[in-house]
Order: C-alpha cells, then sequence, then structure tokens
C-alpha cells in the first residue's frame, strides 16, 4: 500500500473513531500522536512498530497511567539495570521501582534498547518483522509480561486498529493530526475509488515539526560481571568452573530454556570450564566458506567453534544427523 494511501486510511479510521466510545477514542488518539515515533524507533532497531504501538497501548492504558503521566514510562519497565532517574509505585510487589524518563520519546526509546540488549529477546530479532503474532507470543515465552493472556491482548490491538499497517513503513511519514470529524458530505459513489473517497474527508497535511531526541541515560550493559565476546557476529559466554545453563541463566537474566536452545543442548547438559555458552541464536552460515576437521570434531563442536545452527551444517554437507566426522574431512560453513 502507498504511504499516502495508508495515512489516509489510518487517518480516516481515528476520524470514525471520534464518534465511538471514550476509550476507543482515547486509544485511536494516542495511537495517532505516537505512531510516527513507534515507526521511527522500528527502523533503527528492527522492533515491529505494530508490536511497539500495541505494547504502549496496553502498558500506559493509552498513555493515561499513572507511570506515564508522572515517569514518561509507557512499556512499564522496571528499575533493573538502571543508573537514570525512577518512580516507586505497586506493582507485583509494594514500592517497586521503574524508569523516569524526560519525555515519552525517551521511553519508547529505551523500550527498543531494552530488547536489543537482552539477550532473552535476541531469538525475536530472527523473526520477520510483519510477523506480529510471532513476536506478540515470543514476547510473553520470553518473560516480558506475567499476564498468561498477554500475547493474545496484543494481536487484538494490532488488529482491532490495523497496526500492521505500520509494519510495511521503510520511511517516516509526513502526516497531519486532526480532530476535525469526516464532512458529511463525503460520500462514495459506484465510479469513486476509496482512495480518492479517504482523501477527500481528510484536511490538507500539514508537517509535523521534527522532533530532536538525544537519550538522557546511556544503555547499561547488563552482563558487565562476565566477559562477553563474539564468533559470527554471535555473543558469547566462557563457562567457569561450576558453571550450569540453569545457573548461567539466572546470572545473565535470561529465560532458562534460552541457553540450551540457542547452545542446541538440553538443559541438564554439563558445562565444562572453557567452554563457549552463545547468548544468542547461532546463524545458518559461517564467516568461513568450509573448515577442514581436525581429529575429535563433531558436527556439535564445529557448530559451537563458527556459530552455525547443526541443521545448517548437516544440509551444506549432505549428512545424516549423527554422521562422524572423520580427520581432513572438508566441511562447509556456507550454502554452496
Amino acid at each position: 500500500m502507498k504511504v499516502t494511501s495508508f495515512l489516509a486510511f489510518f487517518t480516516l479510521i481515528g476520524l470514525n473513531n471520534s464518534f465511538a466510545a471514550d476509550p476507543k477514542a482515547a486509544r485511536m488518539r494516542y495511537i495517532t500522536e505516537h505512531k510516527e515515533d513507534a515507526i521511527r524507533e522500528m527502523i533503527k532497531s528492527g522492533v515491529p512498530a505494530s508490536i511497539t504501538m500495541a505494547q504502549a497501548c496496553l502498558e500506559s492504558s493509552d498513555g493515561n497511567s499513572p507511570l506515564a503521566i508522572n515517569a514518561n514510562n509507557h512499556f512499564g519497565i522496571k528499575c533493573s539495570n538502571w543508573v537514570g532517574p525512577s518512580y516507586i509505585q505497586d506493582d507485583d510487589a509494594k514500592d517497586e521501582c521503574f524508569r523516569k524518563y524526560n519525555t515519552a520519546l525517551e521511553s519508547y526509546d529505551d523500550h527498543s534498547n531494552f530488547l536489543k540488549t537482552r539477550p532473552r529477546y535476541a531469538f525475536l530479532f530472527e523473526l520477520d518483522k510483519t510477523d506480529y503474532k510471532a513476536w506478540a507470543k515470543g514476547l510473553k515465552k520470553a518473560g516480558y509480561a506475567t499476564d498468561p493472556s498477554y500475547a493474545d491482548r496484543l494481536i487484538k490491538i494490532i488488529e482491532d486498529y490495523q497496526l500492521h499497517m505500520l509494519d510495511t513503513q521503510e520511511e517516516l511519514p509526513l502526516y497531519a493530526d486532526t480532530k476535525s470529524p469526516v464532512p458529511s458530505s463525503t460520500s462514495a459513489s459506484s465510479n469513486t475509488s476509496n482512495d480518492e473517497v479517504i482523501a477527500e474527508a481528510i484536511p490538507k497535511t500539514e508537517v509535523r515539526p521534527k522532533r530532536v531526541f538525544v537519550p538522557s541515560v546511556d544503555v547499561v550493559d547488563p552482563f558487565s560481571s562476565r566477559k562477553v565476546s563474539e564468533k559470527n557476529g554471535i555473543k558469547y559466554v566462557v563457562a567457569h568452573h561450576g558453571d550450569t545453563y540453569h545457573s548461567l541463566a539466572k546470572e545473565l537474566n535470561l529465560g532458562y530454556w534460552q541457553l540450551p536452545k540457542y547452545n542446541e543442548t538440553t538443559e541438564d547438559a554439563p558445562l565444562f570450564e572453557g567452554e563457549i555458552v552463545y547468548i544468542q541464536p547461532k546463524k545458518k552460515e559461517g564467516e568461513r566458506k568450509f573448515y577442514i576437521s581436525k581429529p575429535g570434531d563433531t558436527i556439535f563442536s564445529i557448530s559451537q567453534e563458527h556459530g552455525i545452527k547443526m541443521r545448517y551444517i548437516y544440509k551444506y554437507n549432505n549428512l545424516n544427523e549423527g554422521a562422524s566426522i572423520p580427520p581432513g574431512q572438508k566441511i562447509y560453513l556456507q550454502k554452496l
């Protein structure tokens, strides 16, 4: 859909909602005010704008929650690994600490940073940004919220307000916010297109002034207690004596299931001192075209050494699962 058609359609939804019940009108006003911020964050970080917008609607009660009003916190992010100003309110427990921002835009920016810098959410960025259902379910699986219906609630907001249309935008649109109702004289004739009807209903567009934003607080490294390195562009840590997948997950604030999944093993698999433990999903291809196997190599060890998922090594080399690797064999790490 063209940007102009998208904006016209989206604005018409807002105009029609001016006649709707107050909660819907309030939500539409909030979406209209912040959808540009959600698109900006999607372009910058890869978080779908529909997901950002739906989370903001839900977490901030469309900008009307005490946390949003008093702390400009639109995503319910708490103070973990935070050195900025804070706001105290009751949540799951009494007197919990939440992050406080100077503006709502800072909250949107920090939400993107929060998801990008926490390995528990890394698997989300392997999803198609237009697959809002997978993102919603992934956020719930990663533990963003304790509400068992969290994913369903996000999906409903996205579908009720057609927010998935935001995810196709590749540049920031210029648009005018308006509270004017649709002129009563506007009607569709049999030979008039929907786009033309929508265009007639919308006042002339005025360019919204550009907002400049500089984050007030730098992103805090959640892994300052342990050195983080990279292989094939994937972050990993090195196991210490006595580490287990469970203890590492707890230390790194990850879901108990994530480290075994990222490293393609089981939760109770032993960890040895000096072993690589990926804290993000491995990739489909390696940095090198091939590798010459050495004595003792296995598909798993090669996968860990080069940061490639095992199933792709099997595929590139026409090997059956569990196949042994003799020394000196050329093992392809990229698609032929």
